[in-house]
Parts: C-alpha cells; structure tokens; sequence
C-alpha cells in the first residue's frame, strides 16, 4: 500500500510538471494574445526613450494586440524598473532596463530595486559619457572646464541621483581632482534643455543625446568618457589620451519579470532580435549616433552579475552611498 502510495505521488508530480510545461510552451506559442507594454524609466525624448520607441516599431507587426511603450519616471529609473519588475510575469510588461539597475542599489537610491528581479532578455545597446557644455561657453576643451572647476562651482546636469551620467561627472571629477555640483533631472533630455536655457554648465550624458543640438550649432562636445574615440565623432578626444584615465557608459536592454516562463521569454527574444536587425531599426541607431550592442539573454545575465560588483566597487570608491 505504501509502495503504491509512493508511485501515486510520483506520478502526480511528473504528470504535474508535464502539464506545467505544456502550458508554457501553449502559451507562448500563442504570445501575444493581448497588448504589451514597454515601460521606459525615463522621460520622452531621452537616449532610453528614443532607442525603446525605434525598436517596439520595428517589432510591431509582431504584436497584433497592440504595443505601446509607457514612460514611468522617477528616481533615476527606479521608479519605472521597480514597476516592471513586479509586474505580472507573463510578457504582458517589458521593461527597458538600463544600467542603473547595477547603480541605484549601490547608492542607496534604488527603493528596493535589484538586478535578479528581472529575467534579462537582450541587451540592446551601449553608450559613453559625453562632457558637452553650450556652443558659446568660454571652455573649448576638457582642460579648460576642469580648471575652471577648480576656482568656480560647476553645475553639472545628469539624469537622475546614482544614475550612469552622475557616476560619469563623479567619476570625471574624482579623478581630475575638482568638485562639481551635480545636479538631477528626470532623464537626460530635461538636462539638455537646461543646459540649453543656461542654468546649468555642462552635462555628462551620451553623445546620442546631444547629437542633435551639437549639429544644430547651440552645444559642443569637449570629450568623451570612452576607451577610445567613437567611430561617429572621430575628431572628439577621450577623456583619457588628454589625461584623465576614466570610461564610464550606460548599456540598454530589456527584460522581464523573473518568473516569467523561459519559452516566452525566448518568444521575446526572437521578436526583439529580430527587430533589431531591421533596416529601419538600424538606420534609425545610426542616424541617432546610437551604437547596436546585442548580447543574448544568458550573456547580458552576466554582464549585469559582472557589473553589479564593479559599479558597487566604483560606488564605494567615489563615497557615492546616500546615508
């Protein structure tokens, strides 16, 4: 009797995990079966937006429900990434997560926020920090700007308190020697405008983000925070051959609640993937000076395990940890 008993309960289980299995992959064979969200933690007409716009419209023939992506901002991304992550983990909310994923914890801006909340499902590009200040602002290079920062307070725009473009100015003055005054906003595109209107001296986003403003003759770049020159702007020095040995960029990518079901998250995956090979996908990233950096989801899993431990160790270094 307890032989069979035993059997039973054996049975049950491999029936239990079969059937399990077998709803996952029905359901995403199905997926999508209703509309998506695409959740940016920043503002309209930042690096994020923009780069998450370009890829759900190059992905939504694929989404015959509808998709539409939903800015959430607020605390340097956590806000919206914190919402995504405890979302219903059914591929019904896609999140584009950011570096700050890795940052905000570590400063003790992230509410809560941590990496393995979310399943990675593909990285989708990469930027570098940019020093950029107004077209006729008295700095013609880096040098010039970091020494007068040692006579003069400097306000310095970011997108956010711990996010990648504070790290960057952080990181920038620590190893320069100077002190900025590093002022938030809710993603890079209202600290471009601020910087436009002079209220601020300079801002440290990526070169993708003020592109369009440097061409139209109201800024200019004096150096990138990157290992080496970006191939769009070759004539911009790095931070380093003037001296200055510091890189610090963001990645973008998208993901998912952790327990969403592997065969949809792989359902995600080749959507995306597949979107971002697209012709109009691609001249969009390259029109934008905006780098494609795919990675799959178990490599972009530890890419975000490899950077959570340097950003905590950089965090510490520069006395970032909010009390």
């Amino acid at each position: 009797m307890k032989k069979l008993l035993v059997l039973l309960v054996l049975l049950s289980l491999v029936l239990g995990s079969a059937f399990a299995q077998g709803t996952a992959e029905a359901t995403a064979d199905s997926y999508p079966s209703g509309p998506v969200s695409v959740i940016v933690p920043y503002s309209a007409g930042g690096g994020t937006d923009l780069v998450a716009r370009a890829l759900v419209d190059a992905a939504k023939a694929s989404f015959p429900k509808n998709i539409a992506v939903e800015n959430r901002t607020g605390g340097g991304g956590a806000v919206g990434m914190s919402y995504g992550a405890n979302a219903k983990a059914d591929g019904s909310v896609i999140t584009m997560i950011t570096v700050e994923l890795v940052t905000l914890p570590h400063t003790g801006t992230g509410a809560g926020l941590y990496y393995d909340q979310f399943k990675p499902i593909m990285m989708v590009n990469s930027a570098y920090s940019a020093v950029t200040v107004q077209a006729n602002s008295p700095y013609n290079t880096l040098k010039d700007f970091l020494d007068a920062a040692k006579t003069k307070t400097m306000r310095v725009g970011n997108s956010g308190v711990g996010a990648i473009w504070h790290l960057a100015a952080a990181g920038l003055g620590k190893t320069a020697g100077v002190s900025f005054n590093h002022i938030p906003f809710e993603g890079a595109a209202p600290a471009i405008t601020s910087l436009l209107g002079g209220h601020i001296d300079a801002v440290t986003v990526s070169y993708a983000e003020v592109a369009s403003q440097v061409a139209a003759g109201n800024l200019k770049v004096l150096a990138v925070l990157a290992p080496e020159r970006i191939a769009a702007t070759p004539n911009i020095p790095t931070a380093k051959e003037l001296g200055y040995d510091v890189a610090i960029g963001t990645w973008r990518g998208l993901g998912v609640p952790k327990d969403t079901p592997q065969p949809i998250v792989d359902k995600i995956y080749s959507i995306f993937s597949q979107a971002a090979k697209s012709d109009a996908f691609v001249k969009f990233m390259n029109g934008s000076n905006n780098i494609i950096d795919v990675l799959d989801s178990a490599t972009y899993g530890k890419k975000l395990a490899t950077d959570n431990e340097m950003f905590k160790a950089l965090i510490a270094e520069l006395g970032l940890k909010q009390q």
